[in-house]
C-alpha cells in the first residue's frame, strides 16, 4: 500500500504532496490523463485557466468521483489566476469561470499566476497596449481580491506562482502571507533561499518542471535533459527506479509539493510509484551538488521589446 505523503498548509489541513500537473497536457488527451490518475490513486490535480483544458479536467475528475474512485473530500484541485484578471473586479469572475470549467463549486487552493499583468481579455500580449505595469494593476490590490474569494468560500487557501520572497513579505503587509508558492524547481534550480523562507514563514512550496520540462521546446544553450544525468540515472539503477521517480521523490523529501505532468498512462503510474522511492542521506547530498541556478522558464517570453517587464525582476 502506497504511502502518500501529505504536507500541512498553515491552517491545519494536509496538501496531498504528490500532484498530476496539466501544463502543456494535449487537448483530447488531458480527460482521460486526469480520469486515469485518480484511478491509479492521485489525490491533487494543478490547473490553470491559461491552460485551455480545465473543462476536460473537470470531466476527468467527474467520472472518477462517480466510479467511486475518489470523493471531492479527497480530492485537493488547485487552479490559477491568470494575468488578464489581475484588477480586482475580474478576479471573481475569474474563479467562477474555473469552477463552472471545473464542475466544483470550491478550489481547495488558488494562485495569482505570475508578477504580470495584462489588459482585460487578452491571453497573450501583441503590443505594448496589451500590458499593464504594476503600478497599473498592483499586486497587493489583486492579494485583497484573492482573500475575498477565500471569505466569500470560493477557494480554501490562496497563494501565488513565480515569486519570491520580496513579493511574498509585500502581499503579507496588506493581508495574509499566501499559503503556497509554486515555482519551477529540480537539481537544477533547488530554490534554496525560497525554501528557506517558506519554512520559517509557514508557506509550501510547489515544484513545477521538476523533471527539467521535458515536454517543452528547448532552445539553444539549455541544460541538458535531468532525467539524463549520469548523477540521476545511477541512483535510479541503485534503487532500482526510474530517473522521473528520483527526481519526484527527490522533491518530496525536502517537503515541497510536485507536479509532474503527463498524459501518458504508463508514465502517470509510473511518477506515482515516487511514492515508494526513499532516497539517503548520501543519495540528497550528491544531488544537491546538481544546483545551478538554472531555469528552463526564463521569462524571457513575458520581456520582448513591447513589454514593460523584465525577465530578471520576475522572480523577486
Amino acid at each position: 500500500m502506497t504511502n502518500y505523503k501529505k504536507l500541512e498548509l498553515r491552517d491545519g489541513i494536509e496538501m496531498p504532496a504528490l500532484g498530476l500537473g496539466t501544463w502543456l497536457a494535449d487537448p483530447g488527451k488531458v480527460h482521460q490523463a486526469a480520469r486515469h490518475a485518480l484511478e491509479a490513486g492521485y489525490l491533487h490535480i494543478d490547473c490553470a485557466a491559461i491552460y485551455g483544458n480545465e473543462e476536460e479536467v473537470g470531466q476527468g475528475i467527474a467520472e472518477a468521483i462517480e466510479a467511486g474512485d475518489i470523493t471531492r473530500d479527497e480530492l485537493f484541485v488547485t487552479s490559477k489566476l491568470w494575468n488578464d484578471s489581475h484588477k480586482p473586479e475580474h478576479v471573481r469572475p475569474a474563479i467562477e469561470k474555473t469552477l463552472d470549467d471545473l464542475g466544483l463549486e470550491q478550489l481547495d487552493l488558488y494562485l495569482i499566476h505570475w508578477p504580470i499583468a495584462f489588459r482585460h481579455g487578452v491571453e497573450f500580449p501583441q503590443s505594448r497596449e496589451d500590458y499593464l505595469t504594476l503600478e497599473e494593476a498592483p499586486l497587493e490590490e489583486t492579494w485583497k481580491a484573492m482573500m475575498e474569494l477565500k471569505e466569500a468560500g470560493l477557494t480554501k487557501h490562496i497563494g501565488v506562482s513565480n515569486m519570491g520572497p520580496e513579493r511574498l513579505q509585500a502581499l503579507a503587509e496588506v493581508g495574509e502571507m499566501p499559503a503556497v508558492v509554486q515555482v519551477e524547481c529540480h537539481p537544477h534550480l533547488q530554490q534554496r533561499e525560497l525554501l528557506d523562507f517558506c519554512n520559517e514563514h509557514d508557506i509550501l512550496l510547489t515544484a513545477y518542471s521538476p523533471l527539467g520540462s521535458p515536454g517543452r521546446q528547448h532552445k539553444a544553450g539549455d541544460e541538458p535533459p535531468l532525467l539524463d544525468h549520469p548523477t540521476i540515472t545511477s541512483i535510479a539503477d541503485e534503487l532500482d527506479a526510474t530517473s522521473a521517480q528520483v527526481l519526484i521523490a527527490w522533491a518530496m523529501a525536502r517537503d515541497t509539493v510536485v507536479i509532474p505532468k503527463s498524459t501518458n498512462p504508463g508514465r502517470i503510474e509510473e511518477n506515482f510509484g515516487a511514492l515508494d522511492v526513499e532516497l539517503t542521506d548520501e543519495h540528497m547530498a550528491e544531488i544537491a551538488k546538481l544546483d545551478k541556478g538554472y531555469r528552463y522558464l526564463d521569462g524571457e517570453f513575458f520581456a520582448d521589446e513591447k513589454s514593460p517587464y523584465e525577465a530578471s525582476k520576475i522572480w523577486v
